[in-house]
């Protein structure tokens, strides 16, 4: 693998987006529980959102703020690497959301760099929402030494292996996942979407969203372990380790790792077949 350097810009740190507002309707969460095949019935009626959706309002300012720190030439070579959510409360019809994000450091390894984006979900009256950290991965560019913060680790710890699952849950990724879930958030990444332009990224054909596959994961945690009730969750995280495709079954196996704090943890992975697809899982779901 041959990997090249680049000048990353440190002047971008700590530098918030321009706010984002987005409106929350009913319809927008039930298009979204739906694309994501969440059996959930208050998800799917649109009376509380699912924990990924949290995602949908705060799109548009990942991609900027992480290229407020690395060249904007990289853009395709960028790809989803971890993604941590930490909720306040869940997102429910009628909120009127504002959204504001900043890239808080960045890390040159081996076979690429990582820039880490802090986004902060709150109401328009100023209420705190979610927290996400989006690890954005650029693939074989070396961006030097390690400059700024780190996301928050959720490392799967290897000695929890030993222990029995308490829960293991396997789904089917439909074949037009995609194209029902690219619209129902807003990402219309075309690898996601043409199988040509896929290839030609050196992929082995169109791929799901790596956040369409977390919220597949988010929902198996609250039927397994939380008795279906978003407000329960008040983290998830996942770092991302191979593309899902379209047509593949996922298993999920969790883990009890601790509780604290009126909280339980549970670590997780997902794999299909023998390949880990979602690695170093964790939702943190409080007791009551």
């Amino acid at each position: 693998m041959t990997t090249s350097t680049a000048e990353f810009d440190t002047s971008g740190l700590g530098v918030w987006t321009e706010e984002q507002r987005f409106d929350v309707t009913a319809e927008r969460i039930a298009e979204y529980a739906a694309a994501t095949n969440d059996p959930i019935d208050v998800h799917r009626r649109g009376d509380v959102a699912p924990p990924v959706f949290a995602v949908v309002p705060a799109f548009t300012s990942m991609a900027p703020a992480a290229l407020a720190v690395a060249p904007v030439e990289l853009l395709v070579k960028l790809v989803h690497g971890e993604q941590d959510f930490h909720f306040h409360r869940p997102i429910r019809p009628g909120d009127s959301l504002v959204v504001r994000a900043k890239p808080v450091g960045f890390t040159g390894r081996d076979n690429g760099s990582t820039v880490v984006v802090y986004v902060e979900t709150r109401t328009d009256g100023g209420e705190l929402v979610n927290e996400q950290w989006m690890t954005a991965f650029f693939r074989k560019v070396d961006a030097g030494a390690g400059v700024g913060e780190q996301a928050p680790g959720h490392r799967f710890d290897e000695a929890l292996r030993a222990a029995d699952p308490v829960a293991v849950v396997r789904q089917h990724i439909d074949d037009d996942q995609t194209f029902r879930y690219s619209p129902a958030s807003g990402d219309p990444m075309p690898i996601h979407l043409d199988d040509e332009i896929a290839r030609m990224s050196g992929l082995p054909g169109i791929i799901n969203h790596g956040l369409c596959t977390m919220a597949f994961t988010s929902w198996a945690a609250l039927t397994e372990l939380a008795d279906g009730d978003v407000h329960r969750l008040r983290r998830l995280a996942v770092r991302f380790a191979k593309p899902v495709l379209p047509g593949q079954d996922v298993e999920t196996v969790f883990r009890k790792s601790g509780a604290e704090n009126g909280a339980t943890g549970y670590v997780y992975e997902s794999t299909v077949g023998d390949d880990l697809v979602v690695k170093d899982g964790l939702a943190v779901i409080a007791d009551h």
